[in-house]
């Protein structure tokens, strides 16, 4: 099947500063992509980059198989939701959306069935005849997001849509936003900094830093096996506990840090020949063993704790262990104090490994 998005070796420069640097990029037909990343990695670059927002520096950008590379953003039949809710203050949300097929020349029966239609499957039908200074933010985020889909576009592309919004809402919309595209299949485009929407959302997550993207999977593989110590960190949150290091041991291989010794025999390194040398050993908060657990654990270290978070369903502590601080999760209706002793346990079999110099994952 051909690829929804194709984008061939992209690069894009502002005078010395290279944003975008030889991208390459397939989204299937009727995916769900997340760009995700920190500030400035350039992932809302590389969208507006396929909306015809900004003229490229080099490469090309083929939609449906066609290269729209140099197109007109209107010809690349895409519909784009911004940050900003951008809807017109003088018209009702009708008008916000029927305003494109006017201009379109589009008659006006069509029009309104596609109105009609967007409003249904957005559940803004009695929001029609309002102004957007009488809607919630919610409620204009969905009349944004119709605006882009009585376009009947082959393409969605989200710039942070969800941003401006309380975390409640937030929470709302990106289920509605998730059931949209499993009602309509089409394919979607979706830029965030939160990596709950990108792990929720995404059928595919391409994690982005420098303009570069470093990993494209699926939200499992980049939870269980991220390539790298970046996005081994960015994931998750607390972020991942890493140990500073060495691989050594011959037959019987180990990371020994000081007298932590964590035996790795079955493992499957990515290089069985190389997996020797300096190395982060990384392990999430959710997987150091606690409690009774934590006495069986091939591997125990004594800590105390610091801080609690309670969040209710978890809580999260960070705690002193070896002159290091580490975050652990423990259950939500534990009642920890700071100064408390706490056994951690680690399983080998929920490490990850990651070369000290490269810092790919090993």
């Amino acid at each position: 099947m051909e690829p929804s998005i194709s984008i061939n070796q992209l690069s894009l420069n502002f005078g010395a500063l290279n944003v975008l640097r030889d991208l390459n990029l397939e989204v299937g037909q009727g995916e769900f992509l997340v760009l995700l990343g920190s500030s400035g990695c350039g992932k809302s670059t590389l969208l507006n980059c396929i909306a015809g927002l900004l003229d490229i520096s080099g490469g090309q950008i083929f939609i449906g198989g066609r290269n729209v590379t140099w197109e007109e953003p209107s010809k690349r039949g895409i519909g784009m939701v911004f940050q900003s809710y951008a809807l017109y203050p003088q018209m009702t949300v009708a008008g916000n959306l029927s305003f494109g097929l006017k201009n379109a020349g589009l008659p006006k029966d069509e029009i309104k069935a596609r109105v009609d239609r967007t409003a249904k499957v957005l559940q803004i039908e009695p929001l029609l005849d309002r102004k957007p200074a009488a809607l919630s933010g919610g409620q204009r985020q969905r009349a944004a997001i119709g605006r882009a889909l009585v376009r009947d576009a082959d393409v969605f592309l989200f710039d942070e849509p969800l941003s401006n919004l309380d975390a409640k809402l937030r929470a709302d919309l990106r289920v509605e936003i998730k059931q949209l595209h499993q009602k309509l299949k089409n394919t979607m485009i979706y830029v965030t900094h939160d990596q709950i929407e990108a792990m929720t959302l995404a059928d595919r997550i391409a994690i982005m830093r420098g303009g570069n993207i470093l990993q494209l999977a699926s939200p499992h593989e980049i939870y269980n096996r991220p390539a790298n110590k970046y996005v081994a960190k960015f994931i998750g949150s607390p972020s991942m506990n890493f140990f500073d290091g060495q691989v050594g041991g011959g037959d019987s291989l180990h990371f020994s840090n000081n007298d932590l010794s964590l035996p790795l025999t079955g493992y499957d390194f990515v290089d069985p020949a190389a997996p020797y040398g300096n190395a982060y050993l990384g392990v999430r908060p959710e997987h150091v063993m606690t409690g009774p657990e934590a006495s069986q654990a091939p591997v125990q270290i004594e800590a105390e704790i610091e801080l609690v978070e309670p969040l209710g369903s978890d809580t999260f502590a960070r705690v002193l262990a070896r002159e290091m601080v580490l975050w652990v999760r423990l259950d939500g209706q534990a009642t920890p104090h700071p100064g408390d002793q706490i056994l951690l346990g680690i399983d080998p079999s929920r490490v990850h490994l990651f070369d000290k110099t490269t810092e790919e994952r090993l």
